[in-house]
């Protein structure tokens, strides 16, 4: 009886149990994915369920080795939600997922592993016909997207997706973009896409393609020479940088007026000759090409103005004006900046005399200083011995036969240094003079020449004599009894056989304050005073006064003098007076080697130097040197250089000349 009581109790145990294990399985859980397919950039959402009770956290996995997903900024999860917001190609893969909770059951089975497939978005193409195009021509740009149908296209230029709009010149209809007329602001790079309602909504961008618009081929216009002078014959060619095979339209002036051929005026190929230029074929030139293939034409020519002058002047410059002894000078001959293709012929002028080249007033016949001329538009000359003051013409000529230009306005050379003939001194001794005070100019003869006047120019004329409206002339001598600032200017003596003295340059001014400075150059060694003179002294005639050298504060002085005691040639150049009473006007300073000043040879260099060559020629240099010292012509005095000194060249503002 108890064992059968025992069997019926496990029996019923073993039933129990059974029934048990299939209601506690843990609990199933379910994956839903939408979109799937997704297209990329879409929004896709994951959701995961546990079909037991709730309060459940949900833990998310893809592909292969329970890899856990995390959340991102486009990856993000809310109770039983996975999001991703912009589906990427890197989304795809197998998705699961499962709950877990604190209570029993304390996680739920993993869910059936679901695959997410992200596609791309439908492919589109763009084309562009014709590219590169002419400016000028039709451009059609075509849209196609490969993908169902029913789009809207959107196109774009540039970068920052620049989205194109609608002109008159640029039409969109249906998948086509049209350009009518082509211009150089249409190159750039292009794409498009395709929009739509019903999934997918868009396209991809198509791939950028560059459209080319190229101008049409150049066309140049040369015409020469430019600017023409009366009668010269004249060559305008047309050239197109482009293939072959043009035929030339030639026009002048407004309205595309057409130019003909005529006795003067002949077309060959693509050269249009005038053969004697005149005025009235003067004005704006230009041309372009045409021919049966593409492209049909050519640009247009930038317009050339012709100019057909009279006979040119040139204008000859010198620098520098003021010369130190030994200097070379710098001629300058200048005709029309546009015009080339000249020779340039350099004179010295001289009195009149037949049979040399004269001035239109045959007042001066010029002297060449060359034989040729030459293909340079400058000329250096190095005059020998002390330099006079002088003036100086140019010419120019080119072509065969030989076209000249007239003669240039004389242009002159200034020197300080007192010559032989003749000195021009100045009293007051000074080169800055006060309005209505007077003045004395006197030609010191020191020759037998006759005939010597006193010369003046200014800024505003040429070479003028003392005139009688002066006040006083006696024989050499010009006083101006009250000055004013037109009689500004340099001053020099002429003879009447061409001969010239020193200059001086002479500064009136109409204000309170002048520098009295030396009027003729000071020699190294000499003690200079430079004095600061007041128009109105007053009962304090020695004011504090400040002294500048080349725009420098060097010293200040309450006597109203600054000497220096041994001057040099470092204390060369332009000097100024300041004060209460005002400024002066600057004036130059030119310092002098002592005369007779050599620089002597250094025997041991020069024996050193020369042991390799020649021992006749080192005998005869040795010999040289002792007859020099013997005969008192070799200074002791040595440059830091061991050379032959040259003077510093004095240059002088234009205002001042």
């Amino acid at each position: 009886m108890e064992s059968t009581l025992l069997c019926v109790l496990l029996l019923l145990n073993t039933y129990i149990n059974s029934g048990h294990s299939e209601d506690d399985a843990l609990p199933k859980t379910t994956l839903t994915v939408k979109p799937n397919p997704a297209f990329t950039g879409e929004k896709v959402t994951l959701k995961c369920s546990v079909t037991y009770d709730s309060s459940w956290n949900y833990q998310w996995y893809k592909d292969w080795n329970y890899n856990v997903v995390s959340q991102s900024v486009s990856h993000t999860i809310t109770g039983n939600t996975f999001t991703i917001s912009r589906a990427a190609e890197s989304d795809q893969g197998q998705y699961w997922c499962e709950g877990n909770r604190v209570s029993r059951p304390t996680s739920s089975q993993p869910g059936d592993p679901v695959t997410l497939t992200v596609e791309a978005l439908p492919k589109t193409t763009l084309t562009v016909k014709p590219n590169p195009a002419y400016t000028g021509e039709k451009v059609t740009l075509k849209c196609s997207v490969t993908y169902a149908s029913r789009w809207n296209y959107q196109w774009y230029k540039d970068r920052n997706y620049n989205v194109v709009s609608q002109s008159a010149r640029h039409t969109i209809t249906g998948n086509t973009f049209t350009i009518s007329r082509a211009a150089e602001s249409d190159q750039g790079q292009y794409w498009c896409e395709g929009n739509r309602l019903s999934r997918p909504t868009s396209s991809q961008l198509s791939d950028p393609v560059t459209l080319t618009v190229e101008a049409l081929p150049k066309t140049t216009l040369t015409v020469k020479p430019n600017p023409a002078f009366t009668g010269e014959t004249v060559t305008l060619m047309c050239s197109v940088t482009y293939a072959s095979r043009w035929n030339y339209q030639w026009y002048k002036d407004r309205n595309y007026n057409v130019v003909s051929q005529s006795v003067r005026h002949t077309i060959t190929g693509n050269t249009l000759t005038i053969s004697r230029a005149a005025e009235s074929d003067q004005g704006q030139y230009w041309c372009e090409g045409n021919r049966l293939s593409r492209p049909t034409s050519s640009q247009l020519s930038d317009p050339v103005t012709l100019t057909v002058e009279d006979q040119p002047q040139p204008v000859l410059s010198i620098s520098p004006q003021w010369l130190n002894p030994g200097d070379s000078v710098s001629l300058s001959c200048e005709v029309d900046k546009t015009s080339t293709g000249w020779r340039f012929s350099w004179y010295r002028t001289v009195p009149y005399r037949a049979g040399l080249p004269s001035l239109s007033d045959k007042s001066y016949s010029l002297q060449p200083l060359s034989d040729n001329g030459t293909s340079e538009d400058s000329y250096t000359l190095i005059p020998a011995g002390p330099t006079p003051t002088g003036e100086y013409v140019c010419r120019a000529g080119r072509g065969d036969p030989v076209y000249d230009t007239l003669y240039s306005e004389p242009q002159f050379l200034w020197s300080g240094d007192l010559q032989p003939s003749v000195s021009l001194t100045v009293n007051p001794n000074t080169t800055q003079h006060f309005t209505s005070k007077s003045l004395s100019l006197i030609c010191e003869l020191k020759g037998n020449s006759t005939g010597w006047r006193l010369k003046r120019h200014t800024e505003t004329a040429w070479r003028s004599e003392c005139p009688s409206t002066w006040r006083s002339i006696t024989e050499s001598t010009c006083t101006i009894t009250s000055l004013t600032t037109w009689y500004s200017g340099v001053f020099w003596c002429e003879s009447g056989s061409g001969e010239n003295s020193n200059a001086v340059n002479i500064t009136v001014n109409d204000g309170d304050v002048i520098l009295e400075s030396p009027v003729h150059p000071v020699t190294e060694g000499d003690t200079v005073t430079l004095t600061c003179t007041f128009r109105h002294q007053g009962t304090n005639p020695k004011l504090n006064t400040d002294f500048y050298k080349d725009g420098t504060l060097i010293k200040n002085e309450t006597t109203g003098e600054m000497t220096i005691p041994t001057v040099s040639k470092s204390d060369e150049g332009f000097y100024k007076c300041k004060s209460g009473e005002g400024e002066s006007p600057e004036s130059w300073v030119t310092v002098r080697d002592p005369p007779g000043s050599v620089v002597s040879i250094s025997l041991t260099r020069l024996l050193c130097g020369l042991l390799v060559m020649s021992p006749f020629l080192l005998v005869s240099i040795v010999l040289t040197v002792k007859c020099c010292r013997a005969r008192g012509l070799c200074s002791t005095v040595k440059s830091p250089q061991d050379q032959i000194p040259c003077d510093d060249v004095i240059e002088q503002n234009e205002s001042l000349v």
